[in-house]
């Protein structure tokens, strides 16, 4: 009886070990390599949250309505280590973000980078294919 009660605890244990890395996603699992974006825009929101940080952005389409993007970052750990902070990208702040689409073709991006008005170009911190190595 205290053997199967000690299998069942073990068991227990290593399924919730492994619940965060089912909550967690690749880069495949949600945007597509072969759909490169670039959007230009004003910055809605900003969200430094674990695990993955947000830039909502307002980018007005040829036909002249305004739409609403999500641009995942990485961590807000990653991005600050490359001198990103919340007072970097003030609301209204007009950007570039180059990153790709969705998979499910939702108004959402894996952000490669960002580029300011006066040409600063901020890596996101994100998992693309193309990304830099960590420094």
């Amino acid at each position: 009886m205290r053997r199967k009660l000690a299998v069942l605890v073990a068991g227990i244990g290593l399924l919730s070990a492994t619940m965060p890395v089912w909550a967690h996603h690749a880069f495949t699992a949600e945007f597509d390599a072969k759909q490169p974006i670039k959007l230009r825009g004003t910055v809605a929101k900003v969200e430094l949250i674990n695990p993955h940080s947000w830039i909502h952005i307002d980018v007005k389409g040829d036909d002249g309505q305004v739409v609403r993007w999500m641009v995942e970052g990485g961590t807000p750990n990653t991005l600050l280590r490359r001198g990103f902070t919340k007072n970097s990208l003030p609301i209204g702040t007009e950007i570039i973000a180059d990153g790709y689409r969705a998979k499910d073709g939702s108004n959402r991006a894996n952000g490669r980078d960002i580029t300011f008005p006066d040409g600063r170009k901020i890596f996101l911190g994100g998992s693309s294919p193309d990304a830099p190595p960590e420094k």
